[in-house]
């Protein structure tokens, strides 16, 4: 894949499953504000740490702003994000529900992912 297409991204944003509807909004968000940014779609985070450094950063990409965006703890992120990128989910376990609760209980939405790259953007 080309994934250069979008290298001048301001903000990547990184989500897995249901999560990826969160970053699309979010995209479409930080648009509406000037603000390029690109979803990164990780349906399995451990094939992707798995990769080749080469096409692991290839997917990752060169974007100064990184936010992940997942209906659980941080773990593993890091690897993808760094310790400086934002973090949208759950600090702990033990949560069950829908997500339509879920999530905008624990600040897993769209407006949070934009709060948090235009934060790190300054």
């Amino acid at each position: 894949m080309n994934w250069s297409r979008q290298g001048e991204a301001k903000v990547s944003l990184f989500a897995s499953g249901s999560e990826v509807q969160i970053a699309v909004a979010a995209q479409k968000q930080l648009a509406e504000r000037g603000i390029s940014a690109r979803v990164v779609s990780v349906p399995s985070l451990e094939l992707l740490l798995a990769q080749p450094e080469a096409q692991r950063q290839a997917i990752i990409g060169n974007a100064p702003v990184k936010v992940a965006i997942e209906a659980a703890v941080r773990f593993g992120w890091d690897a993808v994000i760094g310790q400086d990128g934002a973090f949208i989910g759950m600090h702990g376990y033990g949560a069950s529900a829908p997500a339509k609760d879920l999530f905008p209980h624990f600040g897993i939405t769209a407006e949070a992912a934009v709060a948090a790259a235009q934060k790190q953007l300054g």
